[in-house]
């Protein structure tokens, strides 16, 4: 689908009707490895790379927290886009790819920018959870069930003990 296509598809002229809340919410946009990869190559082929940008990198690799502790009280938004635990952009492992999750907001637009941050408040609604990844509450529901999955599995794959004080599920 065209980015003109897809745009309409995303922004109604008519505007969004009551209460539909998905009819103004931008899709995420997942860029490949490789179009990072020819984009820049293409920008050190023209010269466009700017050797300050390279030393900016630097300077901001240098200052980031690398444990939760210096993390937790740092500056929100957070700048680190880098971080697993940022919600601004997803990268898939295996294949490389990122998912920008937000792709019509800044960083400093977004009102969450950490994982991290909001599992420490506690517990919230799967419509919040939703709003703060820019996914609908069905694929929240989704995910968590299919969490809940592993885990089980995970439970279920652990050696049974007979002892009662080191948590033994036999019942005796």
């Amino acid at each position: 689908m065209s980015e003109a296509k897809r745009s309409e598809v995303m922004d109604p002229v008519d505007g969004p009707e009551q209460g539909d809340v998905d009819a103004v919410r931008r899709r995420s946009k997942t860029m490949s490895r490789k179009e990072i990869a020819r984009d820049l190559r293409r920008q050190r082929q023209s010269g466009v790379l700017d050797p300050e940008l390279d030393g900016v990198m630097r300077e901001i690799e240098a200052n980031r927290p690398h444990a939760r502790a210096a993390c937790a009280t740092g500056p929100r938004p957070c700048m680190f886009i880098s971080c697993k635990h940022h919600l601004y952009l997803d990268v898939n492992p295996t294949t490389g790819s990122i998912k920008l999750n937000f792709p019509d907001k800044e960083v400093w637009e977004m009102g969450e920018t950490c994982a991290l941050d909001v599992a420490d408040r506690g517990g919230i609604t799967l419509e919040e959870v939703g709003a703060i990844m820019n996914l609908t509450r069905e694929r929240i529901r989704q995910v968590e069930t299919r969490g809940l999955l592993k885990l089980r599995a995970m439970v279920d794959d652990e050696p049974r003990t007979n002892d009662p004080v080191l948590g033994g599920r036999d019942g005796h």
